[in-house]
């Protein structure tokens, strides 16, 4: 009798993780323009959450670049990952940049609407400032989990997995992914660019009346 065990790992969850330093200058400015504008419209930090949140900036000429390049990632995420992209473009939903002050955290949650994949650049992280977290999405697992051997491990028993950012890092994921962030410890703020990315089928040239009688 074989005692061969076969194992197979189905329904990854991934995060991707790049460095990027290069567009921290330029992509830092933009963010504090716009920060400029929401700390003058909100002059007093909310005592629970004290962070400042801007409208979005996915369309500044200036981040161009960084734009197209977070938007041409995610669609080789999605490739990679097996979804049938050579017929759609990816686009920006929203982006825009949080500024954390101490105590300040996020709570656990999945963008919707559309959302395909989410993301985060890292613009400033003092010592002791939040952990980005990613949580298990799967309710039935979590419902019956086990204690872990070592929690210090990221294993299958794993509930959460744990990010200490650091600036010039892009983190992306999918959207139904679970995420939040721990308190920020730190005197000094957290700032970070968040976004949401969706897809939509790219627009295909017209057919040629010739090319419709060649057909017919």
């Amino acid at each position: 009798m074989s005692d061969v065990i076969n194992t197979w790992n189905y329904f990854p969850s991934s995060v991707v993780n790049i460095q990027k330093p290069e567009f921290l200058k330029i992509v830092k400015k933009v963010s504090e323009d716009n920060l400029k504008v929401t700390r003058a419209k909100n002059k007093k930090l909310n005592e629970l959450y004290p962070v400042y949140m801007t409208d979005n900036y996915f369309n500044d000429s200036r981040i161009y670049d960084f734009v197209k390049y977070v938007g041409e990632t995610g669609w080789r995420i999605l490739a990679d990952q097996g979804y049938k992209m050579d017929n759609k473009e990816m686009f920006f939903l929203e982006m825009w940049t949080q500024e954390h002050y101490k105590y300040s955290a996020m709570e656990q949650h999945v963008h919707i609407g559309g959302s395909q994949l989410i993301g985060f650049y890292f613009l400033e992280c003092p010592e002791n400032s939040s952990k980005l977290l990613i949580h298990d999405p799967r309710p039935g697992k979590v419902q019956i989990n086990m204690d872990q051997q070592d929690e210090s491990q990221a294993t299958q028993a794993s509930n959460i997995i744990n990010f200490a950012p650091k600036a010039g890092e892009l983190f992306i994921t999918n959207s139904w992914l679970p995420h939040s962030f721990t308190r920020h410890g730190s005197d000094k703020p957290m700032k970070f660019v968040h976004f949401n990315l969706g897809f939509r089928y790219a627009p295909q040239p017209p057919v040629s009346l010739e090319a419709m009688a060649e057909v017919i």
